[in-house]
């Protein structure tokens, strides 16, 4: 990132003996190579993780009991009942009950598994 804001500094037209750049003009152009990249910085890092972020939150608000999750440390299992900050969870002869935070995904919803059956 680095060498291509040098690269673009050096496309600039060299200064012409014996005169000085404008100050202001330098000025101007060093806050706009900065708004540039605290641009670039909010669309390539920060934009898409709010909206990861988002997309977590309303998985979480909408699992119920029947939906098959996949945990983050690789469970998968049936929801057995939702409480504000837990969730009861079968799988195979075990029943853990996990915080909802663990949950990264729904693989199967409650209603999906009757329309397939």
């Amino acid at each position: 990132m680095m060498n291509l804001c040098l690269a673009l500094l050096a496309m600039g037209a060299p200064a012409q003996p014996g005169t000085q750049e404008n100050p202001t003009a330098a000025m101007l152009r060093t806050f706009g190579l900065m708004g540039g990249m605290l641009v670039i910085m909010y669309l390539i890092i920060i934009r898409p993780q709010r909206k990861r972020a988002k997309q977590l939150e309303s998985l979480l608000k909408n699992v119920k009991p029947g939906d098959k999750v996949l945990t983050s440390s690789g469970i998968i299992g049936t929801v057995i009942s939702v409480k504000d900050k837990s969730v009861s969870i079968r799988s195979a002869d075990s029943k853990f009950e996990i915080l909802k935070s663990t949950i990264s995904e729904i693989t199967e919803k409650a209603g999906d598994a009757a329309v397939q059956s």
